[in-house]
C-alpha cells in the first residue's frame, strides 16, 4: 500500500510539481494546504504517513505547524521543504521534530531519494 502524504506550499505550482514526484514515486497524496494553519486542520482530518512541508508561508509558517501537528502527533513525520537562505529555520525545524529536508528547486530523483531514506 502507498504511503499517503499531505502537501503544504503557498505556492499552487510547486504544490503541482510535488504532487507529480510523489505520485510518480509511488506516494498517494491524499492532501494539500496552502499555509501552515490548514496543514494541521487537514493533517488532524486526514491522518497521513508524512507531511511534505514549505517553510516560508503566510499565516502560519512551516516550523509553526511542524510544532502545532508535533502537539497533535509526536510520532508525526513531517519533512520540511526550503529554499537557499532558510537554513536556521531547518536547524529549529529538525530541533522539534522534523524527520527530514528538501531543498529546493526540486529534482525528481533528490526528492525521491531523501523519502526513501526518510520514510523508506
Amino acid at each position: 500500500m502507498a504511503k499517503r502524504t499531505l502537501i503544504c506550499d503557498d505556492a499552487a505550482f510547486m504544490r503541482m510539481m510535488l504532487k507529480d514526484i510523489l505520485s510518480k514515486g509511488g506516494y498517494e497524496v491524499v492532501g494539500e494546504a496552502q499555509n501552515g494553519q490548514r496543514a494541521v486542520e487537514q493533517y488532524a482530518a486526514l491522518k497521513p504517513d508524512f507531511v511534505m512541508m514549505d517553510t516560508v508561508m503566510p499565516e502560519m509558517d512551516g516550523v509553526a505547524a511542524l510544532r502545532e501537528i508535533r502537539k497533535q502527533d509526536p510520532a508525526a513525520c513531517v519533512i520540511l521543504c526550503a529554499a537557499d537562505g532558510e537554513k536556521k529555520m531547518l536547524i529549529e525545524a529538525v530541533k522539534l521534530g522534523a524527520k527530514g529536508y528538501i531543498m529546493k528547486p526540486y529534482r525528481a530523483a533528490t526528492v525521491l531519494e531523501e523519502l526513501k531514506k526518510t520514510i523508506g
